[in-house]
């Protein structure tokens, strides 16, 4: 791994059902993510991807790129023209930094410059530093260790209003988030 080396291209269908999904998994229920009419009403000519959906396959492609053990430390991403159903987004990916072995054993850090196109122009740009060498695999040990000690934190986090994913999500109550 080398500074300047490319990443290979991933092709990425934008579909309604990826928009959709990815607006539910994450939790965004902004009607402009799965509701067209809606979205039409407030001047978009379709839904589009949320940046949620967009951090998560950010990381898909570099986790896919550097492994299972590659363990994400940092995404800063910024969003530009939005994902509309029926394009493409074709992320690519160019190494700009690789850090040493660090002392620990830990692995080593590598910064990625990453951008995604689609048929508008650029939807993401932005910057990760991924963390490759044996860290991730000590992540999953821990994360597996916990699991059989019946330690199940590390499944649930807090929610977009700050609330765990314990109290029963953004259905508690009875009502919509």
């Amino acid at each position: 791994m080398r500074t300047g080396d490319l990443l290979p291209p991933l092709r990425v269908p934008i579909t309604r059902t990826l928009i959709v999904a990815g607006a539910i998994a994450s939790r965004d229920y902004q009607d402009v993510h799965h509701d067209a009419e809606a979205a039409k009403e407030k001047g978009s000519p379709d839904i589009f991807m949320n940046i949620l959906t967009t951090n998560g396959l950010v990381g898909r492609y570099l986790t896919d790129y550097f492994g299972p053990d590659a363990v994400l430390r940092k995404v800063a991403i910024r969003l530009g023209a939005p994902n509309y159903p029926g394009d493409e987004m074709v992320l690519t990916g160019e190494v700009t930094d690789v850090a040493g072995e660090a002392a620990d054993g830990s692995g080593t850090a590598v910064t990625v410059a990453v951008r995604g196109r689609n048929g508008i122009g650029h939807h993401v740009t932005g910057a990760a530093t991924v963390l490759v060498g044996d860290s991730g695999r000590r992540s999953r040990e821990d994360g597996d260790r916990r699991s059989r000690d019946g330690d199940s934190s590390r499944d649930s986090g807090p929610s977009r209003d700050g609330d765990s994913s314990r109290d029963g999500g953004p259905f508690r109550n009875g009502g919509a988030a």
